[in-house]
């Protein structure tokens, strides 16, 4: 039985406009086509769709630009049409409907095909088993397996995240995917987007996910698949095919016997095909499966965040005994993040830094006040105890199993690259590298800052300083980790302006030194 087609502009002037017939329809920039098209990128006759045999097809009339079927250039000849298709005649588009499978008008929007609303137990035993209790497939069942082996050896929850929807996205072979994590225990939690990943192949779109259908999966509890949204404020169809127009949607419940975590959104285009109710219990499945990961990666995040608070509960009490200016330890945490980044240094030693940066200075807690905060220079004896902060430092922390790879930050970081530092009297790639990185914010920050137990008590001005790090390389500090302070010289300056108010920017008159020497005190 013939089929009448209907083909609905999807893009540029023609977007909305339809045109309908049951044998023939035209295109091109002759007024007396079908399909009028005033656009360059067309020619006067450019293409036509016509119904044959077995269906309808589109045949290119040797146009300049060329016509397009889901982004593929056809070659002479006919191209079977299906619904959903996307023709492009040059750069206008349009997309395939057949009249007596497509109601009139634009079908409705957020049409729910499917939905589950399986509990965490549910979800977890169909790892094994499809929907019909029949064994998953191989690559099915081999994705779950994967799923699990990230719980264990990822290094952090975004990471976590990242490979769980590369996975979900990749074995469903959906367009693009989306986690959305639930932020707070009260009755309307913000959702927040976590992690992002598209299809091989796939443009990333200008719309990452529905929020109203995630708000409204989240709110049910219940998973669902909906089918074309049309009318959708977020995501219409008559947007521009290189937007990547959602055509089908799953939103799978991320949940555990505890609490409802979030949601994994998935979406097809026009052109693949719709997303079926197995595809639903499938998504639901891995949900399953990895929010106990989610959610154990959740805690361990917390208490990370509950840690550092801690740590920087002790910087403060330090900086608390000592005159010198307040908040140095943040100063030179942010200063030693920044300078890491520019080494890419990997995001464990990057943590590593967030603790020992606040920590670097804790043996000050066993100097005596005296000391510590004796106004003017002190004698050679009183500086060799100052001294003695770094091993104090280390032998508080030994006493922490889980603070062990900080200790070499604590203890090293007054070493000098060329052996004269101490307190081990360590040479060049000897001293630990994260000592190295904090050795240099430290030092700029000693020099930036008011030091009131100095006769000079101003701070010298950035470019004083960063001139002082020059002079210095291969001799105080490491020379890569030196130069790359100095090239990242405007993020520090911003950091300064921001964390030590009144920053002076302007250089005083060029210093000749010997070489700048380090008061432990600060």
């Amino acid at each position: 039985m013939k089929r009448p087609l209907r083909l609905r502009g999807i893009s540029g002037d023609i977007k909305g406009q339809v045109w309908e017939s049951d044998t023939l329809l035209r295109a091109g920039r002759l007024g007396s086509l079908e399909i009028v098209l005033d656009d360059n990128s067309v020619s006067r006759r450019h293409a036509e769709v016509r119904h044959g045999t077995d269906g309808w097809h589109v045949r290119d009339l040797e146009s300049t630009n060329g016509t397009y079927v889901n982004g593929v250039r056809i070659g002479p000849g006919d191209q079977p049409l299906r619904p959903r298709d996307i023709v492009q005649f040059g750069k206008v588009a349009v997309i395939v409907e057949l009249t007596d499978a497509t109601p009139d008008g634009p079908p409705s929007n957020q049409h729910v095909i499917a939905a589950t609303q399986s509990s965490y137990e549910d979800g977890i035993r169909r790892l094994a088993y499809d929907r019909n209790h029949m064994p998953r497939a191989g690559e099915q069942m081999f994705a779950l397996l994967r799923a699990g082996h990230h719980f264990v050896h990822m290094q952090s929850e975004d990471q976590l995240l990242d490979a769980v929807l590369n996975d979900a996205v990749s074995v469903l072979e959906a367009q693009r995917g989306a986690i959305v994590l639930a932020e707070g225990d009260g009755p309307d939690p913000k959702m927040r987007l976590r992690a992002l990943a598209v299809g091989q192949g796939e443009p990333p779109g200008r719309f990452h996910y529905s929020k109203k259908l995630t708000a409204r999966c989240f709110a049910s509890g219940v998973s669902l698949l909906y089918s074309t949204l049309t009318a959708d404020d977020e995501t219409k169809v008559t947007q521009s095919i290189t937007d990547g127009a959602m055509a089908s949607v799953m939103c799978v419940l991320l949940r555990t016997p505890r609490k409802r975590l979030g949601v994994l959104h998935l979406d097809r285009c026009f052109w693949q095909s719709p997303f079926t109710e197995d595809d639903l219990h499938l998504a639901d499945a891995l949900a399953a499966h990895v929010s106990a990961a989610i959610e154990s990666a959740q805690l361990l995040r917390r208490q990370k965040d509950q840690f550092l608070k801690t740590v920087s509960v002790l910087a403060q009490a330090v900086e608390l005994r000592d005159d010198y200016t307040g908040n140095h330890t943040q100063r030179v945490t942010r200063y030693a993040i920044l300078l890491g980044e520019k080494l890419e240094l990997p995001d464990d030693q990057l943590e590593l830094i967030k603790i020992g940066g606040p920590l670097h200075d804790i043996g000050k807690i066993g100097i005596d006040d005296a000391i510590l905060r004796k106004p003017g220079r002190l004698t050679g004896e009183e500086y060799a105890i100052m001294q003695t902060h770094t091993t104090k430092g280390a032998e508080i922390l030994s006493s922490v199993p889980e603070m062990e790879p900080i200790i070499p930050i604590v203890r090293s970081h007054h070493e000098r690259w060329d052996g004269t530092g101490y307190p081990d009297r360590l040479r060049g790639e000897q001293i630990p590298l994260l000592a190295r990185i904090v050795a240099v914010a430290d030092a700029f920050d000693a020099m930036t800052s008011n030091r009131p137990y100095h006769e000079n008590k101003k701070g010298k001005p950035p470019a004083w300083a960063f001139e002082e790090v020059e002079r210095q390389l291969g001799r105080q500090f490491d020379p890569t980790a030196g130069a790359a302070f100095i090239a990242i010289r405007e993020e520090i300056i911003r950091a300064m302006v921001e964390l030590l108010p009144g920053t002076e920017l302007e250089s005083p008159e060029p210093v000749t030194v010997d070489g700048f020497v380090h008061d432990p005190r600060g």
